[in-house]
């Protein structure tokens, strides 16, 4: 039997106020996909950062080729042939894809002086068609889709000549058939020898992809189990420390709700082409599609983050000019964005600051002074309700795990009471636990006459929490269903559909 490559024993590691790995755990074999679960919080990340010098130890000790290492920084990993692709992928949008796998590393003329481009291209080209991946190394990469970023990212850490590729959520931003090519690429970096840590929350891929599956629970280690000998019930129990339905809780629909939100003839260009859609008090309104779609890119252009050729936002039968997120704002419209770090967090400021940000109208008195008191009031409020894991209210976003960095933009637009709520992809990257709370979360929102316009790519979630479910292909809507006749693939229809083919009449 082989040995393996990586051996972890009695890892520690603590941050201000929080014990994140205690006495962990865990191997790796060569040619192997050993995937890590747990909720949000439970170190999965964190073991992974301080396997590859994002973060240093505390204490413990990590053996390669049966050799003890220290691992004091990120290029130490890759010398030692240890290579990660975070979540938020690394890539700089204004370079090629060849000039970001190479970046630092260029090949040079024959003076060493100048960049030999042509070298660096074929370069690039040899280990895209080594991979089957079918990339121009020429292109830049905001041109690229994301699963096309994320082969870029692929390479650019074999390119190392990585024995140890760790994978943190590489498919939170990928439609299904962009994950079952990642999964081809995945399967043909395992049988090259390729060993593969890899983090998902997403419970519907452990058996596909995995050889042998590790639990984490509160930064300890639990168990590890042949992805063969186990089912998802008993990963759920073992993740959580307890049993729990995986599955959505199903919606309550009310009648004779009134229509408060109304948007009518939204174009942009190329990229949203006459939307027109309303919503009513109380309702939870999905929005399905495939990548490209064109949901994000409505939400954003109705909340004033990117600019519309034409149409127009009624708000309770009046209509509202919308320029810029504040107008949005002012007029009771909230937007939880799919990048939360980009745009929903500050992640240097505390959790309390980021409760407020959203209100800080409200909080500021005579002479602009600030209501701490009451900023710390309100947060506390809100920690307790969303049950926001953290040390502290004066805890830094940064050292939070990323379902509660959620769950504090939840808090910062309840905190502004705003009544019409855009929630993008609420629960990518968050485990099955604080999903079910999101879930409680919405539908108690819409019991309380909250408005939810909620965009995402997972099928259930939405067939499971909507009372109507507007389907988006290439910048147009086209369908409309209700909660009762829906189904995956009535939605899958209209997501490949480019015209619109079915209006449903459940107004």
């Amino acid at each position: 039997m082989a040995e393996p490559i990586i051996v972890v024993r009695n890892l520690n590691k603590s941050f201000p106020g929080v014990h994140a790995l205690k006495d962990v755990h865990f191997d790796l074999f060569p040619g192997e996909v050993h995937t890590l679960v747990g909720e949000n919080g439970a170190g999965k990340s964190t073991l992974m950062k301080v396997l590859s010098g994002v973060y240093q130890k505390d204490s413990g000790e990590i053996l390669l080729d049966g050799k003890p290492v220290e691992v004091p920084n990120p290029k130490t990993a890759q010398r030692l042939g240890i290579s990660i692709i975070h979540q938020e992928l690394n890539l700089m949008n204004h370079l090629t894809a060849a000039q970001n796998i190479f970046i630092g590393r260029e090949p040079k003329s024959a003076f060493g002086i100048f960049l030999d481009e042509k070298k660096l291209n074929e370069k690039a080209s040899e280990l895209f068609a080594l991979l089957k991946m079918d990339i121009d190394p020429r292109v830049k990469i905001a041109k690229l889709t994301i699963a096309k970023q994320q082969m870029v990212e692929i390479v650019k850490a074999l390119s190392y000549d990585a024995r140890v590729l760790i994978m943190d959520e590489p498919t939170a931003s990928l439609n299904d058939a962009e994950i079952e090519e990642l999964f081809t690429i995945i399967r043909d970096l395992r049988s090259k020898g390729v060993a593969i840590i890899y983090i998902s929350h997403r419970m519907d891929e452990l058996f596909k992809i995995s050889d042998r599956i590790t639990v984490m629970r509160d930064g300890q280690y639990i168990d590890t189990l042949k992805a063969g000998d186990t089912n998802l019930d008993y990963i759920i129990a073992l993740m959580v420390g307890r049993t729990i339905d995986a599955s959505a809780p199903q919606v309550n629909l009310s009648a004779n709700r009134p229509v408060v939100f109304e948007v009518k003839g939204l174009n942009h260009g190329d990229v949203l082409k006459d939307i027109n859609f309303e919503a009513r008090k109380g309702e939870i309104l999905g929005f399905a599609g495939l990548m490209g779609a064109g949901r994000t890119e409505a939400a954003r252009a109705i909340f004033g983050a990117d600019p519309i050729d034409s149409g127009e936002v009624r708000v309770n039968g009046k209509k509202v000019n919308i320029r810029r997120p504040s107008d949005a704002v002012r007029h009771g419209i909230g937007y939880l964005s799919e990048d939360r770090k980009r745009y929903g967090v500050a992640l240097g400021m505390d959790v309390e600051a980021n409760s407020a940000l959203a209100s800080m109208k409200q909080f500021t008195g005579f002479a602009g002074f600030v209501k701490n008191k009451e900023i710390r009031k309100a947060a506390q409020e809100k920690v307790e309700k969303l049950s926001i894991k953290t040390p502290s209210l004066q805890q830094k976003l940064k050292f939070l795990s990323g379902g509660n960095q959620q769950k504090v933009v939840v808090a910062k637009w309840l905190i502004r009471n705003c009544d019409i709520l855009f929630f993008d992809e609420p629960t990518r990257g968050i485990d099955i636990g604080a999903k079910q709370e999101i879930y409680a979360l919405l539908n108690d929102l819409a019991a309380a006459g909250k408005t939810i316009i909620m965009i995402s790519s997972e099928l259930p979630e939405i067939l499971k929490l909507s009372h109507r479910i507007i389907v988006m292909c290439e910048g147009r809507i086209t369908g409309e269903l209700s909660a009762s006749e829906a189904t995956q693939e009535k939605i899958m229809r209209l997501a490949t559909q480019r015209e619109t083919i079915v209006k449903a009449a459940n107004k």
